[in-house]
């Protein structure tokens, strides 16, 4: 066995840490220890021993968004650094991959990393490789090799004359820049491209838009990657592709089928140009009819495969990758309680919100019903479907005689039946469900729950041979008081509660039925508790139920709104907005009216009242004034009068001083 030592350790460079790819490259070489693939094929106890003592990958890198998380996997990160500062983090690694498979402006700098490490290479104090990582639309244009058959693939050993898209020119020519600068000196500087096919697996990332709407090679690439640094390959042009013959339309098919109901809608390439979902890069990819074959990977490294027959023959594997990844997680809630305490209301609320399933006993029995019934009516038989079309005939048959028997009602083992293969519906597996009121006891719970791969015995012991899948994950009692019970269906109209069926008796003995349920020894609600799904209580008598519940369930685990959902909700809200704005203007408006129409009433008012006091005023120096007139009249206006008269007829230089001599001349006070 190889004997790696602390000085083995490598510093390992990567740029954009926090973009799809390079993150996953980094964390999976973060958990590898140097020199792991070279031991690949050693004895298990050898490879423990090399894992336990070997020393790993020290991962450093660059990121886009300074204000996201760490990677817990990235020894140190750095972000907007200068070119001097980039060089000098460049010259303390031993290996330097450059990812410009997913941003363009990436390029650039890439192109001046190997060019600033190789002027600098003989200051190197180790050996360095430079791995660079680009795209099969360097290869887009590319002829086959024989006209007559171009189903021959294109192998590493065509790469010389290879063929660019004409918006990949410069991926190429940084291809060549790299190749060329790795053979000046080889034992200091090392270079090597690997060009990879269509990334998935992790999350997804072209792919990201088609896993999103009908709701690994990326392994390969980070072994590649593992396999370069360890091996040191002669090779330097590596593809990186699965054995898949896959057509986009296959892979479109095998997303439908697995996240949705296999209908898929074929429209014209130009129109997807208007898509602000899908870029023009991503159309470029994806119109892109390239046979091509990895050779040199398969011959001269030690690869283990994850996906080697492509993303369709393992779409389940890769679907249930991209939901732990993304945390688009079902979530699946059973609401129970007795009748009339608002499970089908709560439950309504709640797929709304969380955009769920509602598994609703009679909506479910009368949708299968519908649906038999459609599908019988719409396929004419044939030697192909026939099988299909009399077992489908046969079961509405079967349903439909035992309604009649059973006044309308379903057996046990038919309800049970429909319902388990509605929670087991690729919807509700992918999305989640909210299951109203339904089961009732321990025993239709055993029953509905139970793993089918697991033989079911009627002992306490088989309680944990349940199905993942179909199991809750919250349980919901809701509770309340018979009276309070009995007060909210009174409350409701007859034809409603006639529908509903909660009539008086029927109610009544519903509810009876219920409280006999809840008391028996092992009721519906200690199924859920045996496996430690402890139900929760919520009385809905005082508390907002729906509130309550999604508060304990936490936020949505799905992508949210839909490009058309949120541009009608932008709608509604600009026309809100709108509205608020205009009934703001008329209140304004109806505001200034007001203030306008109780300041003129102020005003008249005001006048009123200024006019009275003129008046008041003008009455009381009238009252006041009548005796002083008098007094006038009869003491001093005949003496004026008099003195007016001399005046006239003396006619003095002065006439005013002449009438006030005259006045004091003949004052009657003396």
């Amino acid at each position: 066995m190889a004997n790696y030592s602390e000085s083995s350790t490598k510093r390992v460079f990567l740029n954009n840490i926090d973009s799809y790819s390079s993150k996953y490259i980094a964390q999976f070489l973060s958990s590898c220890v140097v020199g792991e693939s070279i031991n690949d094929g050693e004895e298990e106890e050898d490879k423990h021993e090399l894992s336990s003592e070997g020393a790993r990958f020290q991962i450093v890198g660059t990121v886009a968004n300074k204000e996201a998380k760490k990677q817990s996997f990235a020894l140190e990160e750095y972000w907007s650094l200068s070119r001097e500062e980039l060089l000098q983090c460049l010259m303390q690694c031993d290996v330097i991959v450059y990812n410009i498979t997913e941003h363009n402006d990436i390029i650039d700098e890439a192109t001046w990393a190997i060019s600033a490490l190789h002027s600098e290479i003989e200051h190197f104090g180790s050996p360095k490789i430079f791995i660079l990582l680009s795209t099969i639309m360097t290869w887009a244009m590319t002829k086959p090799a024989d006209p007559d058959d171009p189903d021959i693939p294109l192998t590493e050993d065509d790469y010389k004359r290879r063929r660019p898209h004409p918006n990949f020119k410069e991926h190429t020519s940084t291809e060549k820049l790299v190749l060329k600068l790795g053979k000046t000196k080889k034992s200091k500087l090392s270079t090597y491209v690997v060009t990879s096919g269509l990334q998935y697996g992790m999350g997804e990332n072209i792919f990201h838009f088609f896993f999103k709407y009908f709701v690994i090679i990326l392994f390969f690439i980070f072994r590649v990657v593992q396999n370069i640094i360890d091996h040191k390959p002669k090779t330097h042009y590596f593809i990186a592709v699965d054995d898949s013959k896959n057509t986009f339309e296959d892979i479109v098919k095998a997303i439908a089928s697995t996240l949705g109901s296999g209908k898929i809608a074929n429209f014209p390439k130009e129109d997807a140009y208007g898509k602000k979902t899908i870029t023009e890069t991503d159309l470029l990819y994806l119109s892109v009819n390239l046979r091509t074959e990895s050779v040199f990977l398969k011959d001269r490294l030690n690869l283990h495969w994850d996906c080697e027959s492509g993303i369709v023959d393992n779409i389940l594997q890769v679907v249930e990758e991209y939901k732990q990844t993304r945390q688009l997680l079902p979530i699946k809630i059973c609401l129970l309680g007795p009748p009339a305490v608002g499970k089908s209301s709560a439950a309504v609320k709640l797929c709304r919100y969380y955009k769920l399933h509602h598994v609703n006993v009679s909506e479910t029995i009368n949708e299968k019903v519908r649906q038999l019934e459609e599908l019988l009516e719409g396929n004419e038989k044939t030697s192909e479907n026939e099988e299909m079309l009399v077992g489908a005939e046969e079961q509405l048959k079967t349903l439909k005689n035992n309604m009649i028997q059973n006044d309308g009602h379903l057996d046990e083992q038919h309800v049970m039946h429909i319902i388990r293969e509605k929670l087991n519906s690729k919807l509700c597996r992918n999305q989640g469900f909210v299951l109203d009121g339904y089961p009732k006891t321990y025993t239709q719970a055993k029953e509905l729950f139970h793993d089918e791969n697991m033989e079911v015995e009627d002992t306490r012991s088989t309680i944990t041979q349940f199905s993942k899948v179909l199991i809750p994950e919250f349980v919901f009692s809701l509770d309340a008081t018979d009276e309070f019970l009995k007060e909210r269906v009174r409350s409701l109209p007859q034809n409603v509660a006639e529908e509903m069926h909660y009539t008086q008796d029927e109610f009544t003995e519903s509810l009876a039925n219920f409280r006999e349920a809840l008391a028996e020894d092992e009721s519906v609600l200690d199924y859920f508790d045996y496996l430690e799904i402890h139900p929760e209580h919520i009385d809905c008598e005082n508390l907002d139920t729906v509130e309550k519940i999604v508060k304990t369930v936490g936020r949505p685990r799905n992508y949210g709104l839909s490009p058309e959902e949120i541009e009608e909700e932008r709608k509604r809200k600009e026309n809100e907005r709108y509205q608020q704005l205009k009934q703001e203007e008329v209140e304004k408006e109806l505001q200034q009216r007001l203030e306008n129409d109780k300041m003129t009433a102020l005003l008249e008012e005001w006048n009123r009242n200024m006019a009275e006091v003129k008046k008041q005023e003008h009455e009381l120096l009238e009252t006041r004034s009548v005796p002083m007139r008098h007094y006038l009249m009869k003491y001093v206006m005949p003496t004026v009068i008099q003195g007016l008269m001399n005046c006239c007829k003396v006619k003095p230089d002065d006439p005013v001083d002449f009438l006030a001599e005259y006045l004091f001349r003949n004052n009657s006070d003396d």
